[in-house]
């Protein structure tokens, strides 16, 4: 080969080797972790389908069958991409791909995955009963807090609750149908509709 092929073959070698790099998955890895592991801080709640776990950044509170929550506290590995990203539970090795949208979120995935993750585990001893019954079910009940209802079913995807500060909060069934959420003036679940 002479050296102009040769030229010719090293920059269009280059030339994609820099388009699909951008094009990757990258590591999420919270500021300042280092080696320390990364703890979810709310469940996640995914639809196992044959061998595969998938999810919604909403959050799917009652995907159907096959339903699974990721508890907190997982400790895990985060993958991402624009449209999606793989959490890895590292106890279990079970992969699961949740599928993200910016617009709906009003932030980024990195930003996102600052909001449920953590380098510490999440204290759950404050909590109240009702709040830590929900919490290991992954489900709202009567009487939780604000806060025991976003650990057991994560964050509401903003396009439907703009707000945490709303004495209602909407959660996706699956990827039809929703569930809102009422609170009382002192913050506790009120309703469940």
């Amino acid at each position: 080969m002479n050296s102009k092929n040769m030229f010719l073959l090293v920059l269009v070698v280059s030339v994609f080797c820099f388009l699909f790099t951008g094009c990757g998955t990258t590591r999420y890895m919270a500021e300042g972790n280092g080696s320390k592991p990364l703890y979810l801080k709310n469940n996640i709640h995914v639809q196992q389908r044959v061998d595969e776990y998938r999810g919604s950044y909403a959050n799917w509170t009652e995907p159907s069958s096959g339903h699974v929550v990721i508890p907190v506290n997982t400790i895990v590995e985060i993958d991402y991409k624009r449209s999606y990203f793989v959490i890895t539970d590292k106890d279990k090795g079970r992969k699961a791909e949740i599928e993200y949208d910016e617009s709906n979120m009003g932030m980024n995935t990195e930003q996102y995955l600052k909001l449920i993750t953590s380098t510490t585990p999440v204290a759950l001893d404050h909590f109240s009963d009702i709040d830590r019954k929900g919490i290991t079910d992954g489900k709202a009940y009567i009487g939780m807090s604000k806060d025991g209802v976003r650990v057991a079913l994560g964050y509401p995807a903003r396009h439907r609750t703009a707000s945490l500060e709303s004495n209602t909060w909407v959660y996706w069934r699956g990827r039809f149908g929703t569930r809102a959420i009422d609170f009382d003036s002192a913050g506790k679940v009120s309703g469940i509709k």
